[in-house]
């Protein structure tokens, strides 16, 4: 049974107002250690603590469908089961919010943790998840969420980019993009161009970039 704990943030967001729910995953030494390895050795980044500086929001699904068996994959220290990822790294991938399909908004890791979710991108992208994927199309009370959460992350952060998953290739070979090995890639599809048309919609007024 999936369980969270009782503290969350009650915030305004455009009037309105929206809760975010602490649902903390191990971020432990071991876990700091090998993020600290992750920057170093794909991003070029030398730094004392596993901290980001963040500029955009990445939004992805998760292909996972229930908050409980997603929460389960993210939760461990070690990546396991992915041989494409793990040859990079043993670093297990993560985000910093993750959204259900009714709306609610939990929080994995604190703003400005390093997580890996969008190879080159880390170093400076919040990930934002949403419990998804093509067999359950992300749901409108999933784009109110989100673009609640980024107009909150914008008023904290003053943000350039929002894209989705599967448009970071448009960063590559660009200032922003750091990954050292240039065929360390992956094919993605999520959220998908509909679901970025939506949520750009609600967010149109603060004129964020898809693109460099």
């Amino acid at each position: 049974m999936f369980t969270f704990f009782c503290a969350f943030a009650i915030l305004k967001s455009k009037a309105q107002t929206f809760r975010i729910f602490d649902k903390p995953i191990v971020f432990d030494q071991e876990r700091e250690n090998l993020s600290l390895q992750y920057l170093k050795s794909r991003h070029g980044i030398e730094k004392e603590t596993a901290t980001i500086e963040p500029t955009m929001v990445v939004v992805h699904w998760t292909a996972v469908y229930s908050l409980e068996s997603t929460f389960e994959v993210f939760n461990p220290v070690h990546l396991g089961g992915r041989p494409e990822l793990t040859a990079a790294s043993n670093l297990n991938v993560s985000a910093h919010f993750l959204v259900d399909r009714d709306g609610t908004i939990f929080r994995l890791l604190p703003d400005t943790t390093f997580a890996r979710h969008t190879i080159g991108l880390n170093y400076t992208a919040i990930g934002i998840e949403n419990i998804g994927g093509p067999d359950a199309p992300l749901t409108k009370a999933q784009v109110k969420a989100n673009a609640d959460l980024i107009r909150y992350l914008n008023k904290k952060y003053k943000l350039t980019y929002v894209i989705g998953h599967h448009e970071y290739y448009a960063f590559q070979g660009t200032p922003i993009w750091k990954e050292t090995d240039p065929n360390y890639l992956t094919q993605k599809q999520d959220p998908g161009p509909k679901f970025m048309r939506k949520l750009r919609k609600r967010l149109s007024d603060l004129n964020f970039k898809s693109k460099p």
